[in-house]
């Protein structure tokens, strides 16, 4: 009995194990919310690696599985599903899109990625698909009006150097640095080498207590990025192309050659002069009769072409396993530039201002074990950008190059130029005969991370370790040549022909290269500690960073030899209640090699609190509505290591020296009685030793509240900052004769700047019948005073800098034209800069002494650099239909006009006129009785009187030229077309997406004769695009 009990048990067993293991096979389909069949969605078995299936064209998919299994429905963008299969066949599945709450979001930092509910100080994330709004080569662009608490404008349209500046918080500093730290994926990086299809997340941290984890390099904020990583499933190809067509924003428009030649002559009589141009010479002119000795150029035309083509192309793939994923990116992008080529020579090499850069990027992430992650990236990129021989002058030739003074080409072949020199040669010459330059630029970027969890020693304990060599390698190849140049002298010989005055000999071309190269190393080890008891959750960070910078071509100073290097221990700690009540603490222990003994290290710590007032009971209860209403505040001081030179507390000796920007060498040392000539050469100091030279500190306070309201239909963030940098490191000018220093100045931190403002952004999202509508702003501002500077004193305050801002234009406040001569004796005396007559500028007498000088130069205007920021758009999509568009502002700022173009004549007859600004001129009633022309005797005019040479009276610097540089402009216009799944399916296709985007299609501003966004006082430099972009974008 016993043995067939024993095998009645057994074979009931193995008849329970055979039930437990049958295998069943499920199908089924997967569509949205449309009944539209998902192609790609991941279908995996809980808890066993490895196995899964993937839904095909149809949205169908099939998969073996254990009864009472569950299966995972994952797709991107679309929430994730969990159902439990017990005996069915059948399994479909209705996946919903994704509706992100903003409580869940999850913000990266400086510590890793946490829930923006959990954040206590100043962060700003950033929509990728705002930025991706702005199809520009570099992602430095997009940043304006896109991102609160930065401040950028970009000074230049050349292609290959078309970036932006830019700020986080304005400026706070008038030392040697005041850029914000890059890192990507935790190591310093530059922005503009990023694709920005790469990027997963971009968030800028700005106050002290988000950036104390990065120690002295993050003293100016900092932008985090984090770079797309693969995720297990089946490949997933993304493709995009661009092409794009670009014409310039604002173009200066000059006064064509009759009437530039006429306005000559009106400068010349109001000095007393004769006419350049007689009235049948005009005629002559006028008609193109003789355009060896009248020429009449439109230079613009000869030059600059209608508009120059972009493209740009990116694919990228990610897929793997549960074990091992990748993402792999390759992009190119190709500008070209405005200016119209010689076709004789376009076989040989192009001098059309152009760039190419190729980006890679591998990530690859593999789980070693359970517990044990390591990811390893490659990445880089190759640039290169070619540009004319006198590449640095074609713009500014171009402006200053007046129609009437040379020819394109002598009619016999002969090559003109206004004179030999490479500034004013003619631009046709220099843009396509000058040879021509060739710059590349290869980084080849490396990093390895380890991520260990350790909860064998306790729970929530964590492991990071990273190590990045990064290697960067500049060459430049310049090919110059220079034809024979000559000038008509306006004269014929007596045969008729032109007489030629010979200006420059034929150069042949000559070749020089440079390069440049450095590398960087980057170590770091983190741990990390989480855990949550009930309501209370800790969470703490120790880090131990150390980097170094080496030269590795072009070592020539033996300082340049020593890596430049950092280390530091950081740490911090965090604790909230209930997710209601939140402190942290952070700090950073620094050391610097450029402060001496007793001043290397530094200590900086910083906190925050922060109220989420929407979690207390009586809000929960009254205000439903409320789903975030948290108030922050946080304090803290950091360190600023960057000074502008290396190792202060030494000094240098040497036998040259540089002395208002010119290398000097020293004369030696006379050891001779009087009458004798006892001189030895030898050696001076350089540069003295400033042994107490220490950080440059800033203490930072921010106060601000994180908003969401009505079931986060509408969020907001804004931020009120405080910052007083200390002990700024400069030079001492002004110390006395009888110190005895000569040739050097010691150095110190004697300078203080006080920075404050405010900054936000802000969100309306709303659903109005099958159309999403999105609303959004944001805007920064920012005010800086100095409030200590070692500066010369001076008995009227106003002349000194502190008490202003950093950069202050500062100049004399016009009181309009001398209407006559009793306006002029019965005025201040102002003969500081030569004798005044009737249409001269007329200025105030600040002080009150009787006489217009220097004295009388106060703070007027702005700063070049804006002090406002903004941005506001509206977004809509409806039934696979998207609308984007995007304005951006910039205010509080102001530049002088000045140079060649608006000094009209100030150099003869080199220089051009912009016609509208001398629209509205001075003209006495004898002049304009002369010439035939209409008198205009408005001590208001806009213009002051025509002069031939220079006038030192009219070109000081005043509110006379001070120009408004604010301005409004469409930003971005965006149009795209989704296809329809039913439709994309067939071609066997996830996602098919065309789009148009304008960019800077409309600008407004008060100054209209560049773009004022460029900041520039002369309009030379190469002007801003205004761009239209096609684009197609595929998802397999």
């Amino acid at each position: 009995m016993k043995i067939k009990y024993i095998i009645s048990i057994c074979l009931l067993l193995f008849s329970a194990t055979i039930f437990a293991q049958e295998k069943i096979e499920v199908t089924g389909v997967v569509t949205d919310t449309n009944k539209e069949p998902l192609v790609g969605v991941n279908v995996t078995i809980k808890d066993q690696a490895g196995l899964g299936a993937i839904t095909d064209i149809n949205g169908r998919y099939k998969i073996t599985i254990e009864e009472y299994s569950r299966l995972i429905f994952s797709y991107i963008g679309f929430d994730k599903q969990e159902i439990l299969v017990k005996n069915q066949r059948i399994v479909n599945v209705i996946m919903k899109e994704s509706e992100a709450s903003e409580l869940d979001e999850v913000v990266i930092t400086g510590t890793g990625a946490q829930k923006k509910l959990t954040v206590t100080g100043a962060v700003t994330t950033v929509n990728i698909d705002d930025l991706k709004s702005n199809p520009s080569a570099n992602l430095s662009n997009a940043l304006a009006g896109n991102v609160a608490g930065v401040l950028a404008m970009q000074t230049s349209g050349q292609p290959g150097v078309n970036t932006s500046e830019f700020w986080i918080r304005g400026i706070s500093t008038f030392g040697a640095n005041n850029s914000a730290l890059v890192l990507v994926d935790g190591f310093e990086r530059d922005l503009d080498e990023i694709n920005i299809e790469d990027v997963e997340s971009f968030t800028v941290l700005k106050d002290a207590s988000t950036t104390a984890i990065y120690g002295p390099r993050g003293a100016n904020g900092v932008v985090l990025i984090t770079t797309k990583h693969g995720k297990a499933g089946k490949i997933n190809i993304n493709a995009k192309v661009e092409t794009s067509y670009n014409t310039r924003t604002i173009t200066p428009e000059f006064a064509d050659g009759y009437n530039y030649a006429k306005l000559m002559n009106e400068a010349r009589v109001t000095r007393n002069l004769e006419p350049v141009y007689q009235e049948d010479e005009l005629e002559i002119l006028r008609l193109g009769l003789d355009p060896d000795l009248y020429p009449n150029v439109d230079w613009k035309d000869v030059l600059l072409k209608d508009g120059a083509m972009t493209y740009r192309a990116n694919v990228n793939m990610n897929g793997g396993g549960s074990t091992a994923r990748y993402f792999v990116s390759l992009s190119y992008v190709s500008e070209e530039g405005m200016y119209k080529t010689d076709k004789a020579i376009r076989k040989d090499y192009n001098t059309n201002p152009g760039s190419q850069r190729w980006n890679y990027r591998l990530n690859t992430d593999i789980d070693v074990t359970k517990t044990t992650l390591v990811k390893v990236g490659v990445s880089g990129s190759l640039k290169k950008r070619n540009a004319p021989g006198l590449g640095e002058n074609v713009w500014k030739s171009l402006m200053y190059q007046n129609p009437v003074s040379i020819p394109v080409m002598y009619s016999n072949g002969l090559t003109p130029s206004f004179n030999g020199s490479d500034g004013q040669l003619n631009p046709w010459v220099m843009a396509t005969q000058t040879g021509y330059k060739e710059y590349w630029t290869n980084k080849i970027q490396t990093n390895i991370s380890l991520e260990q969890k350790l909860d064998f020693i306790t729970k929530g304990l964590r492991f990071e370790g990273r190590f990045g060599f990064d290697t960067n390698n500049n060459n430049q190849i310049s090919r110059r040549t220079k034809p024979e140049l000559f000038r008509a002298l306006r004269v014929r010989n007596a045969d008729g022909s032109v007489k030629y005055d010979r200006v420059s000999p034929k150069q042949e071309m000559t070749q020089t290269s440079e390069a440049t190269g450095n590398r960087r190393e980057f170590l770091e080890a983190i741990l990390h500690y989480r855990r949550a008891f009930k309501a209370h959750h800790i969470n703490g960070t120790l880090k131990y960073s150390q980097d170094a910078y080496k030269t590795t071509v072009e070592v020539n100073d033996i300082k340049d030899g020593i890596a430049k290097r950092h280390m530091g221990i950081a740490g911090r700690a965090s604790y909230n209640w209930n997710y209601r009540y939140f402190v942290d603490f952070n700090f950073g222990y620094n050391g610097s090699e450029n402060f001496a003994d007793g001043h290397r290290f530094g200590f900086f710590p910083a906190f925050s609190v922060a109220w989420n007032i929407a979690e207390e009971k009586f809000i929960k209860k009254h205000l439903k509505w409320m789903n975030m209403f948290k108030l922050r505040y946080s304090y803290g001081k950091v360190g600023n290591d960057q000074l502008g030179e290396r190792f202060p507390y030494l000094y240098t000796l040497a036998s040259k020296y540089k002395q208002d920007g010119k290398t000097v060498t020293f004369p030696g040392w006379n050891w001779g009685d009087y009458g004798y000539d006892r001189t030895y050469s030898g050696m001076t100091y350089t540069q003295l030793a400033s042994q107490d030279v220490t950080w440059e500190v800033a203490t930072k306070h921010d106060l601000g509240v994180d908003l969401s309201l009505f079931d986060d239909k509408f969020t907001a963030t804004v931020d009120y900052f405080h910052e007083q940098r200390d002990g700024i490191y400069m030079e001492r000018k002004f110390l006395p004769e009888m110190v005895g220093i000569v040739r050097s100045n010691p150095k110190a931190n004697v300078g203080s700047v006080l920075s404050q403002g405010f900054d936000g952004n802000f969100a309306y999202k709303q659903k109005i019948g099958k159309v999403r509508v999105t609303v959004r702003g944001n805007m920064t501002y920012s005010k800086n005073e100095i409030l200590e500077k070692d500066e010369e004193n001076s008995v009227y305050p106003y002349k000194k800098e502190v008490g202003y801002r950093v950069n202050q234009a500062k100049g004399l406040i016009a009181l309009g034209l001398f209407k006559n001569y009793d306006d002029i004796r019965n005025s201040p005396q102002q003969t500081e800069w030569g004798k005044v007559q009737p249409g001269d500028i007329k200025y105030k007498d600040v002080n009150g002494d009787g006489i217009i000088n220097g004295n009388d130069k106060v703070a007027i205007g702005a700063t070049t650099k804006p002090n406002l920021i903004y941005g506001f758009g509206i977004s809509a999509q409806w039934n696979g239909f998207d609308f984007n568009v995007h304005f951006q502002g910039s205010g509080k700022s102001s530049f002088f006009i000045e140079g060649h173009t608006v000094f009209a004549f100030s150099d003869n007859q080199w220089g051009n006129v912009l016609e509208n600004l001398v629209e509205d001129r001075w003209v006495d009633a004898q002049t304009a009785e002369k010439l035939g022309i209409p008198a205009n005797e408005n001590p208001n005019a806009s213009y002051p009187r025509l002069s031939f040479g220079k006038n030192d009276n009219n070109q000081q610097k005043s509110t006379f030229w001070l120009r408004n540089g604010s301005y409004l402009r469409l930003k971005t216009l965006e149009v795209g077309y989704t296809l329809p799944k039913s439709i994309v399916n067939k071609i066997k296709f996830n996602r098919v997406r065309v789009f148009f985007i304008g960019t800077n299609l409309l600008t407004f501003a008060k100054f209209k004769e560049w773009d004022p966004e460029l900041g520039s006082s002369t309009g030379t430099e190469y002007p801003l695009s205004k761009v239209l972009t096609l684009g197609l974008t595929v998802n397999i």
